[in-house]
């Protein structure tokens, strides 16, 4: 039977072949999502493995996180940022999670997220959830997640205003924008807990940053950190 498998396989990638999401080259046997080419090439930035580091500073000071990091630098006009608004805006969850995956293990590695308890994504209003049919940002902390041998915790926080888009906003629009957007509905879940807040992008921090705080003034002890996937140089400061 595993041979009859591997031969209808062999026949659809003929047929369909399953393609790289950032470069659009067909995939490798054994290759999932990003080539290995795309995965050697990928603008990382190396940050999961400093506790001190330029995401973590841009959070210090605004609200007292434990950690922070991102994962990829979001590199406009390339495959990886096309790769990002696949999954933000045409349906592509499944690579989500296995984005969700490779960082999850990065931050394993490290060493640094050893004591996280729970993965909490950053949670969509119902009504902008229902328009996309998903929440990206639950993929990828699923991908975290399993990575960690933690929960994903989808339940205990979620936004009360559906706050109009960051994208054309300026960093004090965006501050005032999602200020009061979020509420911590179960308490009881993060208190004394070590939470990681997961999101897809990370620019001005605005948002992360507002759930955050809301975490960390409800649920007495919540300990939180912070993992974006994509972050931005111009943002964090950071030269090419």
């Amino acid at each position: 039977m595993s041979i009859l498998s591997e031969l209808f396989g062999d026949a659809a990638s003929l047929l369909f072949p399953r393609r790289c999401a950032v470069c659009g080259e067909p995939l490798a046997r054994g290759e999932r999502t990003v080539c290995t080419l795309c995965r050697a090439t990928a603008p990382l930035t190396g940050y999961w493995r400093e506790a001190d580091n330029p995401v973590f500073r841009k959070c210090w000071g605004l609200v007292p996180v434990e950690r922070a990091s991102g994962f990829l630098f979001f590199v406009r006009g390339s495959g990886w940022r096309r790769l990002i608004h696949a999954f933000k805006y045409r349906g592509a969850w499944r690579a989500a999670r296995e984005m969700g995956a490779w960082y999850g293990r990065c931050l394993k590695e490290s060493g640094l997220y050893d004591d996280v308890e729970a993965v909490v994504p950053l949670p969509l209003h119902p009504f902008k959830r229902c328009r996309r049919g998903y929440n990206q940002s639950e993929y990828i902390a699923e991908g975290i997640a399993g990575q960690l041998g933690v929960e994903v915790d989808r339940r205990s926080v979620g936004r009360k205003r559906n706050t109009a888009s960051q994208a054309l906003k300026s960093r004090r629009e965006r501050a005032a924008n999602v200020e009061g957007a979020f509420a911590v509905r179960r308490p009881e879940r993060l208190a004394g807990r070590h939470v990681l807040l997961v999101d897809d992008v990370m620019t001005t921090g605005s948002t992360l940053l507002s759930c955050a705080a809301e975490m960390l003034r409800a649920a007495p002890g919540c300990r939180v950190s912070i993992a974006a996937l994509a972050v931005s140089r111009r943002e964090l400061g950071v030269k090419e």
